[in-house]
């Protein structure tokens, strides 16, 4: 069954690479878009791959960069959001806002993260995620395939099927690096700020903005313009 995954996996990543003129995968290097940084390094495919750096993301996190490099002889760019706004939005709220409402920490992640990100997708033809389905209830139907209405662009979401052991078999099958902070009990990383360790018994994503209600936990990025994540129309798959 995981041969066969990974087999579909090759499969799609080929095929967006021949099929469009300008894919990007925009990774958080995470364990899934370390799998998926994996493939695209591995066959060489013609896929560029950015990160967004929120200037709040944990050390180990930019550790992990220069380990991809020692390990491919390549390096994952970064982009930053617009400097002026954010310097204004902490001048204004305070450096850690989102601790003061869901509203002034859904702005932090527009700041840091959505608007770099839509300057990342701008004159590009399809974007690929690191998205699971097991991640959370709000991406139990997520597509592998959809047109994302937010971005104006097709999205694909390749891990859509795989499971958490599913990823960790593939990091353990290939050696690839990976942020050592999992090591640590987290299970789902962004922003220091915004993340802590889980326990055993958590959901993956507890360590994520975990002072708000579970329906909050969401930065946007992956929402499309009706506030959802993109869902598979047909059924799941």
């Amino acid at each position: 069954m995981f041969e066969q995954k990974l087999n579909t996996l090759r499969d799609a990543l080929e095929n967006i690479s021949s099929r469009f003129i300008a894919p990007i995968f925009a990774t958080s290097l995470s364990i899934e878009d370390m799998v998926i940084t994996d493939q695209i390094f591995r066959h060489e495919l013609s896929i560029k791959q950015y990160s967004i750096d929120t200037e709040r993301l944990p050390g180990d996190t930019h550790l992990l960069n220069k380990k991809i490099e020692e390990h491919y002889g390549q390096i994952i760019h970064f982009v930053r959001g617009d400097q002026l706004q954010i310097l204004a939005f902490i001048q204004q709220h305070g450096v850690d806002a989102m601790y003061t409402s869901v509203d002034l920490r859904k702005r932090c992640c527009a700041l840091r993260k959505i608007e770099p990100l839509k300057k990342l997708l701008a004159g590009k033809d399809a974007w690929v995620t690191g998205l699971r389905r097991g991640q959370s209830e709000s991406r139990e139907w997520l597509a592998e395939e959809a047109f994302d209405s937010s971005y104006g662009i097709v999205k694909f979401n390749p891990l859509a099927a795989w499971s958490e052991d599913d990823v960790w078999c593939y990091l353990r099958m290939f050696n690839v690096p990976y942020n050592r902070l999992y090591d640590q009990g987290y299970r789902s990383i962004g922003c220091a700020p915004c993340t802590r360790p889980v326990l055993p018994s958590e959901h993956l994503r507890a360590g994520r903005w975990w002072w708000e209600s579970a329906q909050a936990q969401e930065c946007g990025l992956h929402l499309s313009a009706d506030g959802r994540i993109q869902r598979i129309t047909q059924g799941k798959q």
